[in-house]
Order: C-alpha cells, then sequence, then structure tokens
C-alpha cells in the first residue's frame, strides 16, 4: 500500500517574514511600555495628555458653539420670534449650522486623535 502525501502547510511567502520579525525584534519603546518601566510610563502619560488636550480642545468648541446660540438669542432679541417658512429661528440655526459644524468637528476629532495614536506609536517604535 502507498505511503499518503505528508502534509504541508501552505502560506503567503510575506507572512512568515513578518511573523518572525515580531517575535524577536520588539522595540525597547515596547519593552519599557509592556514593562511598565520608567520610561513606558512617561511615554504613555505623553499620549494621555495629547489626547486630554485635544478632547478638551474639541469640548470647549462645541461648548461655546452651542453656549453661543442662547447668547445669540438675547443679545438679538428679534431673533426669537422670526421664522423662515414657518419654521422657527432657532430650529434652522441648530439643523442647518450647528449639526453640520458638529459632524465636521467630530470628523476632525477623529482625524486628529488618530495622528495623535501615529505619532505615539512612531515615538515608541524609534526608542
Amino acid at each position: 500500500m502507498a505511503e499518503a502525501p505528508r502534509r504541508q502547510a501552505v502560506t503567503h511567502p510575506r507572512t512568515a517574514a513578518a511573523r518572525r520579525r515580531s517575535r524577536g525584534s520588539a522595540s525597547a519603546g515596547r519593552r519599557d511600555l509592556s514593562e511598565q518601566t520608567p520610561l513606558g510610563t512617561v511615554l504613555l502619560l505623553s499620549l494621555k495628555r495629547s489626547q486630554l488636550r485635544l478632547a478638551l480642545l474639541v469640548a470647549a468648541s462645541v461648548g461655546a458653539l452651542l453656549g453661543g446660540i442662547p447668547v445669540l438669542f438675547l443679545a438679538v432679541p428679534a431673533l426669537r420670534n422670526a421664522t423662515l417658512a414657518g419654521i422657527p429661528a432657532g430650529w434652522l440655526l441648530l439643523g442647518l449650522v450647528v449639526f453640520p459644524v458638529i459632524c465636521l468637528v467630530a470628523w476632525w476629532y477623529v482625524r486628529a486623535a488618530e495622528r495623535n495614536e501615529r505619532r505615539f506609536t512612531d515615538l515608541v517604535d524609534r526608542t
């Protein structure tokens, strides 16, 4: 009886190289993070600070925008009763101005947060 052919795993040629590289050559910065050394703590705190700074900037901007609407209505009393096609000016302001601006700010925030994380990863890989 003939012997069954030996089984062989077929993988992409680049898979083994990428796996080998990631196992043996972790950067010192990644080790510092995983072992929670003082340098790793400083690196992680720098990421947290930059993300917090970004979040506070966005929160203050959106808060100023939303908080400015009542101030606008107090400053310009004619806007309180103004309507366009039977829709109050406040609703138009919220729906046509504020909502798209908030969507744009949210899109920008995600992009900026990802950029912070990329910079952090680059910094960790360099150390």
